[in-house]
């Protein structure tokens, strides 16, 4: 089938012209069109405030990324606001998908994986899963302004972020199952000390033996001050958990990824990738 006959769900078209002003611009903004399925963030744990700003703002920098689009999200535990009650609401055209969903996740994690896709079996539309959000530059990002937050960091005249001396090394927080959450969050640890030029190393957020190990191996490195940054967004590890790591480990801690916007911009970037699949192109007409 050629391209002139094509007659399925608009695909996607990255345009870099048009950039919103401010340090967040983003030139992953998508053009597509009415028909375009809804973008659903599936959101680890339960309803509650502090999982419920993090989704909102998530969903609100994917929206400016993706105009046009109905951005939602449900969650994968509990009764309010659960994924499979969220999917139920959305009805596709002549077959075409009623909806992306993407993990707001890193990475794999069993738990959650197996939860979005229950919901998605259980859905009466046809409704497409994206890959998870990491490995990517724009996490490093998103970890590198949070250790700013934390005191590790400080944004340079330019508006760029500039590192200080207040810490030596970092430890990459890893979230999900064992092989491949170390996998992802060793690359985003060379991303990381590539931006901040000082020593970055993964190790299992929930391992605090495999968190201790890190640390003396930063420190036998002549590493005098090591924090730890999770690359985690939020929701599937609490805050509270992170603050008893912190505690255990005697490690000084930066806050998870939660809404920064790229992390926005990364779900648009993960919704379009799903639509520029050449099987869409099977969509009946």
């Amino acid at each position: 089938m050629g391209s002139d006959d094509y007659r399925g769900p608009p695909l996607p078209v990255r345009t870099t012209r048009h950039l919103r002003p401010g340090r967040h611009a983003s030139p992953h903004q998508l053009s597509l069109s009415a028909e375009a399925p809804a973008l659903v963030l599936a959101v680890p744990g339960t309803a509650g405030p502090a999982s419920e700003q993090v989704a909102a703002e998530v969903a609100a920098s994917a929206g400016a990324s993706c105009p046009g689009v109905t951005v939602t999200f449900g969650y994968l535990e509990g009764r309010e606001g659960h994924l499979s009650t969220v999917l139920d609401g959305l009805r596709g055209q002549d077959d075409r998908p009623a909806a992306v969903v993407i993990p707001l996740l890193t990475g794999p994690f069993a738990q959650w994986d197996q939860a979005i896709a229950a919901a998605v079996a259980s859905a009466d539309a046809r409704i497409l899963v994206a890959e998870h959000l990491g490995p990517h530059p724009f996490l490093a990002e998103a970890m590198h302004a949070r250790l700013s937050e934390a005191g590790l960091t400080r944004a340079g005249r330019s508006g760029r972020i500039s590192v200080v001396s207040a810490a030596d090394g970092i430890i990459v927080g890893a979230v999900g199952d064992q092989e491949i959450a170390m996998q992802t969050a060793g690359v985003v640890a060379v991303l990381l000390a590539s931006r901040l030029t000082i020593p970055a190393v993964p190790a299992l957020l929930g391992d605090h033996y495999g968190l201790r190990n890190a640390a003396e191996h930063l420190r036998a490195a002549q590493v005098a001050h090591v924090m730890l940054s999770p690359c985690a967004i939020g929701p599937e590890t609490s805050a509270s958990a992170v603050a008893a790591i912190a505690s255990d480990t005697g490690l000084e801690c930066a806050p998870p990824l939660g809404g920064y916007p790229t992390i926005g911009h990364l779900v648009a970037i993960r919704y379009g990738a799903v639509l520029e699949d050449p099987q869409l192109a099977d969509v009946p007409r």
